[in-house]
């Protein structure tokens, strides 16, 4: 395919392509820490287990509402700074303030007392994440519009955001060391505060560097205001009535949610097949190996996969590369029964090149590619565009097959008999496991394949999209 030059207007410059990076290594900070974290809330503050599901629940019901809202008042903002900025500025000081006291719980405290407290600050901790996350995926989708260098700048922050994983695994062990803190409880403590400052002092660098798109020439709609609530909320409900007709969105979308839940769905396996496999059962032993095999999977995936996956979009184009990068995952995926060896260890790291091309290929070319969706949008529907407002379904989708992918993942582990409290699993569980491990991604990967097969929003196509847009604008 021939590649198209970027005119210099459309190429996003290297400082703004890092701050917009920063951004995505908050957004993964946050969630990955908060998950490690929330698995302390049974052996640091003693909480029920029953309670601690409620706790994971509810508040994801709340941010599931929330993220359209948020994206489409984001849309329709007109200020000096920009649609997304403001929101971007304050909701990284939010969010890195509530993240810091959500964890602050005492554990001599009742239960019931942790329970109120934790649940009220995640409402609060959600609400100011959602006004940074969803004006930032925004912001990402009209940082350019042209088809290449929209995969080179989601490339990019995927890369930086990649770092989140690397840090993330090493929380289990700085958290339960007793050379570092007392107590579990005073690493949460000391721990959410240090996250919570880095994710407030990256989370303002989008607002500060990045820019949007020139609005001199598009037609927003009447900004959100009190006095018209209830006629946004009727557009907001005609806009994603809008999005879901929009039939290479909806591709988008069950493509990722079959990729990434398929991984998800088994996320936790490795780990139990590294200590009960390969250790027999003993945590000591196993050591930092499973946070060794996370990092290492994030390293490939942050300085390896991502360029290569850009690479191959540029030459090939987004639905290729995403074909392409979904087989080459498979093959990984079945080398696995290989690299889980007793014999040698360091074979589990054989395959995780090729099962990196799995997450560092979807959301690099997921991204880039609803920002090609948004200029179909615009061309079909007319104004205002709607980048937050696709952003935030994208991600509620996402955010709902993660739900039901963990309640899949305990019920396979509870069908195959799997107890993570005893030691020692029967053969048939382990080999259970093991091919549990491998076949549900490879599956989900090979339907997603057939899903994207017929994608057509092809370059040549979004380029002639782009062309009749400007042209309607009035643009030079």
């Amino acid at each position: 395919m021939e590649n198209q030059s970027v005119h210099s207007r459309e190429r996003v410059p290297l400082i703004q392509k890092a701050a917009f990076g920063a951004g995505h290594l908050v957004n993964n900070l946050l969630p990955g820490a908060l998950s490690v974290f929330s698995f302390f809330l049974l052996t640091a503050f003693g909480m029920d287990p029953f309670l601690a599901g409620i706790l994971g629940g509810l508040p994801r019901i709340y941010d599931a509402i929330l993220d359209p809202i948020i994206g489409h008042i984001s849309d329709n903002t007109k200020s000096k700074w920009g649609r997304r900025r403001p929101y971007i500025f304050v909701g990284a000081i939010l969010s890195g303030l509530l993240f810091a006291v959500l964890w602050q719980l005492d554990p001599k405290a009742t239960q019931m007392y942790n329970f109120w407290y934790f649940l009220i600050f995640s409402l609060i901790f959600l609400t100011g994440n959602a006004i940074f996350a969803t004006p930032l995926i925004g912001l990402g989708y009209e940082m350019t519009s042209d088809y290449n260098e929209r995969t080179r700048l989601m490339g990019f922050s995927q890369t930086v955001g990649q770092i989140a994983w690397m840090i993330v695994p090493w929380f289990w062990v700085i958290i339960a060391d007793p050379d570092m803190f007392p107590s579990q409880a005073e690493g949460v403590h000391y721990l959410a505060i240090i996250v919570g400052v880095i994710c407030l002092i990256l989370g303002i660098l989008p607002a500060l560097f990045c820019r949007e798109i020139d609005l001199t020439n598009l037609e927003n709609k009447e900004p959100v205001s009190a006095s018209n609530l209830s006629q946004s909320f009727v557009e907001l409900f005609r806009s994603i009535k809008q999005i879901i007709k929009n039939k290479p969105f909806l591709k988008l979308c069950a493509a990722t949610f079959l990729v990434f839940n398929g991984f998800q769905m088994v996320a936790s396996f490795s780990y139990f097949i590294i200590v009960f496999y390969l250790f027999n059962g003993d945590y000591g032993m196993a050591g930092t190996w499973p946070a060794w095999f996370s990092t290492i999977s994030a390293v490939f995936t942050a300085f390896l996969i991502i360029p290569i996956v850009t690479m191959i979009s540029n030459r090939f184009g987004k639905k290729n590369a995403f074909i392409i990068s979904t087989i080459l995952s498979i093959i990984g995926y079945g080398l696995k029964w290989w690299g889980f060896s007793p014999d040698n260890l360091w074979l589990m790291f054989i395959p995780l090149p090729l099962i990196s091309f799995g997450l560092g290929g979807l959301f690099t070319l997921m991204m880039s590619m609803t920002a090609d969706v948004c200029d179909l949008d615009e061309l079909e529907n007319g104004m205002p565009r709607k980048e937050g407002t696709f952003g935030a379904i994208y991600w509620w989708m996402v955010k709902l097959g993660q739900g039901i992918a963990l309640v899949l993942a305990g019920w396979v582990l509870e069908v195959i008999g799997f107890d993570a409290g005893n030691p020692i699993q029967t053969q048939e569980t382990i080999t259970n496991l093991r091919l549990f491990d491998i076949f549900i991604p490879i599956i989900t990967a090979a339907i997603a394949i057939w899903v994207m097969w017929d994608y057509n929003l092809s370059e040549d196509k979004a380029k002639a999209i782009k062309d009749e847009l400007v042209a309607r604008r009035g643009e030079l």
